[in-house]
């Protein structure tokens, strides 16, 4: 359950949890923020991950950014964070090799 990937939340819950709508979930998936596993009955489920990602367009929708600026703005900040941490990956193994 420590898997922040694992599709463990049913869209009415993550719904619940973010303090929003399956409709607002929807237009996320209809803005590529986030594609939901589908369970064997074709419920959608979310991920922390991606729970973690709608609440940031969650932030910024209630700022009174357009949800699709928020959406291109939250993947622009989720590849800027995985960037860095590859560069900090690089960097350690660089000094390790180097010692």
């Amino acid at each position: 359950m420590d898997n922040d990937d694992y599709p463990a939340y049913t869209m009415g819950r993550a719904a619940e949890m973010l303090g929003t709508t399956p409709a607002f979930l929807r237009a996320l998936g209809e803005a590529r923020l986030i594609t939901p596993l589908r369970s064997e009955g074709g419920h959608r489920r979310y991920s922390r991950y991606q729970l973690r990602l709608a609440a940031r367009v969650r932030e910024l929708v209630d700022d009174g950014t357009a949800i699709d600026a928020a959406c291109r703005i939250v993947i622009l900040e989720d590849q800027l964070e995985e960037a860095r941490r590859i560069n900090e990956e690089l960097r350690a193994s660089a000094t390790r090799s180097s010692s």
